[in-house]
């Protein structure tokens, strides 16, 4: 179980070197967790246990309580953040998008390889709301083998895959101009980027590739740059490298850069995090 002495209104981590396609991210009372728009490469899945909040997920906005289960997609812009001065807690998931589209693919969910996409992003099912609270408790737990959490994963998310049964989502065909700034990024962002770099590389006027961008990865260029920074930061310090090195290594101007960075779209501290 999460240690007795963590306040409730600091997040709680999990993670377990034999399971590391998973991660657990808890909170009993994050009234003050304030989330900047933000993504992930990973596959996210989360329990809201208390509290109202707002859940925005692409472009889609929603009203969230007790019993609702949220479900996001890999890299699709998202934000959830609590009503006005009350209670809010919640337990996230974090899974490997490759170890997910595995499960997918041995369950004859598509032909092809590769994650497809659940079409249904929020759900009330008591059954599935239960299953996911069951399984932090095992997971957090000690003494438990890591044989039997395993084997608990895979159980839940067949039973979310055969229940909620992504359907293929139709996705516009991408712009490769815009792919190329993104691509460009991917493979930079770790230095100090000029805006005139990353129109170069896709060939793109300013104007035209803030505003496309943002439409076509819900975020601007300088705000995809930081999102990618903190995704490095989050697998350096799981790594358990030294918070100093990380901001460092990622781009960041220094240590305080990465801290409020870090805050806005992690919602903790990195040292919070790194655990």
């Amino acid at each position: 179980m999460p240690p007795a002495a963590t306040p409730d209104t600091q997040p709680y981590f999990w993670r377990d070197a034999d399971l590391p396609f998973i991660e657990v991210r808890a909170i009993t009372d994050g009234r003050k967790v304030r989330y900047g728009r933000h993504a992930h490469s990973t596959f996210s899945i989360g329990a809201v246990t208390g509290g109202r909040s707002t859940y925005l997920n692409g472009s889609t906005l929603s009203h969230v309580s007790a019993g609702a289960v949220v479900v996001i997609n890999p890299e699709v812009v998202h934000a959830c953040n609590p009503a006005a001065d009350e209670p809010w807690a919640y337990r996230m998931f974090y899974l490997d998008t490759a170890w997910l589209a595995k499960l997918q693919h041995d369950l004859g969910f598509g032909a092809e390889e590769g994650f497809r996409p659940f079409a249904q992003t929020l759900t009330w099912r008591p059954d599935l709301f239960e299953g996911l609270n069951a399984l932090y408790e095992l997971l957090v737990d000690a003494d438990e083998p890591a044989l039997r959490k395993e084997c608990a994963v895979v159980t839940y998310f067949t039973k979310l895959q055969q229940c909620l049964n992504p359907a293929p989502v139709s996705v516009r065909e991408p712009n490769q101009r815009l792919a190329r700034a993104a691509e460009f990024i991917d493979g930079n962002y770790t230095r100090a980027l000029k805006l005139e770099e990353i129109c170069a590389a896709a060939d793109l006027s300013p104007s035209y590739l803030i505003r496309a961008f943002r439409e076509q990865y819900g975020m601007t260029p300088h705000a995809y740059v930081v999102n990618r920074r903190i995704e490095f930061s989050r697998a350096q310090l799981r790594r358990g490298h030294a918070i100093a090195d990380v901001a460092a290594q990622a781009g960041f101007a220094d240590q305080a850069h990465l801290q409020r960075a870090f805050r806005q779209f992690v919602a903790a501290t990195p040292g919070q995090y790194r655990g």
